[in-house]
């Protein structure tokens, strides 16, 4: 009863601040930003209030906080048309979604997934406001009582969903998500700054790679690849299909689904620094191990959509808590929200909920309206979105090219990051053709940095606990809530490797000779034996045991896998290969001459500039590849760059710069800004 009276009155003021005229003005705004950023890959929450940031100074509060909270609430809800048309995340938000939402668009139902992964957005992100508003008054004892262990636990339950996720081989499974973990490893250690796989004379890698070019690299140039070589559009028959009803219905008639997977939002969103990385992965394994029929999921079930997207717009509204409560942003994005309040006068914090109660529910409710206008507007904007399935797909890749080259660069504004982006998209298009899950290899990389720094410190504490007694050491590492999630990630283990075979993550991938899935392996398994010796020869122990343990069981599953290659026929799923047969094998166009029109387009921006290179490539490939007139080339050329110059200018982002800018100074957009 007391929280009814405490939260009423904050609530009333709250919506008789947000549903003023002005105030609706700049939530619509700030969603209409959100919207425009979030559809293309690689420009996720970061990017947006960067570009609303300094506009929001001076602002009057309310009018500030719509305005932030519109274009936050909308991206988890926007990405959703790269990854269901593209097959590209389109941010750390939409990766699972990937998984079965892509297959329903090449089905030729991109409307069905669209809407149902709409509807569930819209649901989740007001069932989250609606659990937020009680939950944020009774938050604080129940975030503070997740200490290290706790986060850890959280951590591994998330790197579970490797089991879901493995496919028809296991160990295939578990060494995609150790390559995954140690490619995120690259680079400084957190702990004591010693370098793992990286040199200070390439000094890009001694930071590590980021999660925006993992993303593009093993999901989206190897779609990118296969799809042009088909020399058709994403859906096989052309057609949109007429599924706008169907996914409202598909929605409703999963409803506890969705339910389930919005309260997994909330409650993983609250832990500081841990929802947006691993909730879509776990609610994607929610909804796998509590459906009955686990045969569709990977080739297009409509329950791999809803429950990634429900947990998503979730996710966000738990987040808010520690953000608000103690000042801990959860994500990058929410730094960045940090920042905007402090600008527009408040401070988060305990004080803010003592204080400004009404202020906090303006944030939470805003952020519910915004995901009710942000789903509407995406509903009726994707007919006309959708239709991108239907066009032919050498029309669309030149662009899909220029979209996730211009995003990848924006990470770290280097020429190492056109690098990293193909080799990365060289390995993805590799585990792809050999049925490595890249799901697997995404959860690993995404999980590797908390799960090493909070192993570490978890063990520093607990040691210091220990040399006080037994009991207090085992009190600290095996509290209920550790037990609790304990006892989850083992029965998902164990029921995600007995499900597993059931689940193609990758499609069913047909087998082939023994020759080329062997080379795969065995420069695999050299990669990890390298990491391996890499790593013992550091000499601060707290930097080597975690990529060491890593590499180590890596390598023991490689060594397993070599050994089943050696006794079993060619017919064994083991030599799974999309080139010996199938829809790859088929294909009109070869995969290096495919590969290489990427490849000139990165060589030609670091050498010329990206503006430049541009032009070159969209006149050679749209004449060459795509055979258009030349009118029609000298068009789609232009709209090209002017589009890519208008999103920098907004953005206030560059473009790569290139070798002869050493040389010749460029104004932009030829130049740097």
């Amino acid at each position: 009863m007391d929280l009814l009276t405490t939260a009423l009155p904050a609530l009333g003021e709250a919506f008789s601040l947000i549903l003023q005229p002005q105030q609706l003005t700049f939530l619509v705004l700030g969603v209409l930003l959100g919207l425009s950023v979030g559809v293309f890959p690689g420009l996720g929450g970061i990017a947006g209030l960067s570009l609303v940031l300094p506009f929001v100074y001076g602002m009057e509060p309310v009018s500030g906080l719509a305005l932030m909270v519109g274009l936050v609430a909308v991206i988890p809800t926007s990405d959703t048309f790269a990854s269901v048309l593209m097959g590209i995340p389109g941010s750390s938000a939409s990766q699972a979604t990937v998984l079965d939402g892509f297959p329903l668009a090449k089905k030729g139902e991109a409307a069905r997934a669209l809407s149902a992964a709409f509807a569930s957005s819209l649901f989740g992100g007001l069932l989250g406001a609606f659990f937020l508003t009680f939950f944020i008054l009774i938050a604080r004892p129940i975030v503070l009582a997740f200490g290290l262990p706790e986060m850890l636990m959280i951590t591994i339950l998330g790197l579970s969903m490797v089991a879901i996720l493995a496919g028809r081989l296991p160990l295939k499974g578990v060494a995609a998500a150790c390559m995954g973990l140690l490619v995120g490893t690259i680079g400084e250690a957190d702990a004591g700054g010693s370098l793992r796989m990286s040199t200070y004379s390439i000094p890009y890698l001694t930071d590590g790679l980021q999660l925006v070019i993992v993303g593009m690299g093993i999901f989206a140039i190897p779609e990118i690849i296969s799809l042009l070589r088909q020399d058709r559009a994403i859906s096989r028959d052309a057609t949109l299909g007429a599924g706008w009803l169907k996914g409202v219905s598909d929605w409703w008639n999963n409803i506890w689904l969705s339910i389930r997977c919005s309260l997994i939002g909330v409650i993983v969103g609250v832990i500081p620094g841990l929802g947006g990385s691993v909730v879509d992965w776990i609610a994607y394994g929610h909804t796998v191990q509590t459906t009955s029929d686990k045969s569709g999921f990977g080739s297009g079930e409509i329950r791999g959509v809803i429950g990634p997207e429900s947990s998503n717009n979730a996710k966000e509204g738990g987040g808010l808590v520690p953000t608000l409560i103690f000042g801990i942003p959860g994500s990058g994005s929410m730094a960045i929200f940090l920042g905007g309040l402090a600008l527009l006068g408040y401070d988060a914090g305990p004080q803010l909920i003592t204080n400004d109660l009404d202020i906090t529910y303006t944030v939470v409710w805003s952020l519910a309206l915004a995901n009710v206008v942000g789903a509407g507007l995406c509903i009726l904007l994707s007919p006309g979105i959708a239709r991108l399935t239907t066009i032919r797909f050498t029309m669309l890749a030149p662009f899909l090219f220029m979209m996730i080259t211009f995003a990848a660069f924006q990470s770290r504004q280097s020429l190492g990051d056109l690098v990293a982006l193909f080799a990365i998209g060289l390995l993805g298009i590799f585990l792809r053709r050999f049925d490595w899950s890249r799901p697997a290899f995404l959860i690993g990389f995404v999980l590797s940095t908390q799960a090493e720094n909070f192993s570490f410190q978890a063990y520093q504490i607990a040691m210091s606990k220990f040399r006080r007694g037994a009991d207090v050491g085992l009190e600290y590492i095996f509290s209920p809530i550790v037990i609790v999630l304990l006892i989850i990630t083992v029965i998902s283990i164990i029921v995600g490797i007995r499900q597993a075979k059931s689940i193609m993550s990758e499609g069913d991938v047909p087998v082939g000779a023994k020759r080329a899935p062997l080379i795969f392996l065995l420069c695999v398994t050299v990669y990890f034996v390298i990491s391996y010796f890499d790593a013992a020869a550091i000499t601060m122990q707290t930097d080597r045991i975690f990529p060491m343990t890593i590499a180590f069981v890596a390598t023991v599953s490689c060594l397993l896998l070599l050994i089943r290659m050696f006794l079993a026929p060619k017919e064994d799923v083991i030599f799974a290969d999309r080139e010996a047969a199938g829809e790859d094998a088929e294909a009109p166009q070869g995969l290096w001459r495919t590969l290489a029109w990427f490849a000139v387009l990165l060589i030609l921006s670091s050498l010329l500039g990206f503006i430049l290179a541009l032009a070159i490539f969209f006149v050679a490939f749209l004449r060459i590849r795509a055979g258009r007139t030349w009118a029609r080339t000298l068009l789609l050329t232009a709209g090209g760059i002017a589009l890519i110059c208008f999103m920098a200018g907004s953005l206030n982002r560059d473009f790569p710069p290139g070798l002869l800018q050493a040389f010749v100074e460029l104004p932009w957009p030829l130049g740097g800004i």
